[in-house]
């Protein structure tokens, strides 16, 4: 359960990515995502301690501008409004209920060659993308605009949906192909501030220790014992 102290007012917009070449590595390669990862809880972000970060920010904001409305509830919850009816307290546990909602896939396995990558998230549909050299690849479908590609090192996914909401997820893996880092932000116009959660995934491999592992969207992780 997420718990609201404080919270500020304001609008924000997303931008659109520009156009950027990919970084090739030694090997004259973009960056290998490929395999299967597991979620690290230690090493990834906590929603609430976010949400406190975000409320301080929204706060700040809001003792820097004018005129910025501020009253106390009954109780210990303090809420900070614009005229605008942004920063509510409902609109930003709705930010950090999205954010935690769409990052909660605790199994990856991700597919990739030199033309797309395919990343299959446990309970959550799979991220695509075409690589295009030196462009970002763009998709319009019935629920929004999706867009992906390379910004040097890091892979981008970018999902416009309608109502003002922006879904952006960055993924960057480790020199050492042993940890794969995804930066998930949501962005909305009813919050000036977007919501950001790192989430840090493990390499595993499937037939560790007489096992044989696969992903499934019913069952999540299934485990069965494999003949040697």
């Amino acid at each position: 359960m997420l718990c609201l102290g404080l919270v500020a007012c304001g609008s924000s917009q997303s931008k659109p990515q520009p156009q950027r070449r990919a970084m090739l590595s030694e090997t004259g390669k973009p960056a290998d995502f490929n395999g299967f990862w597991e979620l690290d809880y230690s090493k990834s972000d906590n929603i609430q301690v976010n949400l406190n970060a975000l409320v301080r920010d929204l706060r700040q904001q809001t003792q820097r501008a004018p005129g910025g409305g501020v009253y106390q509830q009954s109780g210990p919850v303090m809420v900070i409004g614009g005229d605008s009816g942004t920063n509510t307290g409902a609109s930003i546990i709705g930010l950090a209920q999205m954010a935690d909602m769409i990052t909660e896939s605790q199994l990856l396995e991700i597919e990739q060659n030199d033309h797309k990558i395919k990343v299959k998230r446990e309970l959550d549909f799979a991220l695509t993308c075409q690589f295009y050299l030196g462009q970002y690849h763009t998709v319009e479908t019935p629920l929004g605009k999706e867009i992906c590609g390379w910004d040097q090192h890091q892979l981008i996914f970018k999902i416009i949906l309608p109502e003002g909401l922006t879904i952006q997820h960055v993924m960057t893996v480790g020199p050492d192909r042993q940890w794969l880092n995804i930066a998930t932000t949501v962005i909305s116009d009813r919050v000036t501030s977007p919501f950001t959660v790192n989430r840090v995934y493990a390499r595993y491999e499937p037939q560790d220790d007489g096992y044989s592992c696969k992903m499934t969207i019913s069952k999540g992780r299934v485990c069965t014992t494999e003949s040697r």
